[in-house]
């Protein structure tokens, strides 16, 4: 038994299931991630929690799963290929560390399965990088100029706005 103090339910919401996101193209980027086994114990997994950063779902949570290492080679096949897409969207095309990935704004393009293996309804994900989506431009590119000499050190500050929606 263990002593929880006098804890009054009545204050503090229950939690609720989570929703899942509607199907469409979010902005969103990786927050957290990490390798974890599988629960057969046989293989391994890359997990990743993704965050909405804009529109009517902004502050919501994405979840996804990319098995690795894995006993079946087309399961390992489609996890490096949406790892590739996640690369590609990320523009980091040679990585060591899934944090390397991690606060870089890319489009998650979102869809609903419907319940298997004895499972609810999930979100699947197909990852595209900002420029090739529809819903965000592309990052303005600046011209390459000398540097005469390095700019002071300054306190660094946040922007505005988010880079993705900054003119030059």
């Amino acid at each position: 038994m263990a002593n929880i103090g006098n804890f009054d339910a009545s204050t503090v919401d229950p939690t609720k299931p989570i929703d899942l996101l509607p199907p469409g193209k979010y902005v969103v980027q990786i927050v957290a991630s990490e390798m974890r086994v599988t629960k057969d114990g046989m293989g391994q997994y890359l997990w990743l929690e993704l965050d909405v950063l804009e529109g009517e779902c902004a502050g919501r949570k994405l979840f996804d799963r990319l098995n690795l290492v894995n006993n079946n080679p087309s399961t390992v096949e489609f996890a490096q290929r949406t790892l590739s897409a996640i690369c590609h969207a990320t523009g980091r095309m040679q990585v060591q560390d899934s944090e390397e990935l991690h606060l870089i704004p890319m489009l998650a393009d979102v869809k609903v399965q419907p319940p298997k293996n004895g499972y609810g309804e999930t979100n699947s994900v197909r990852y595209v990088a900002l420029e090739q989506g529809a819903s965000a431009p592309a990052p303005a590119q600046r011209p390459a100029q000398p540097a005469a000499r390095p700019a002071p050190q300054t306190a660094q500050t946040r922007p505005a706005s988010a880079p993705w929606h900054r003119t030059p």
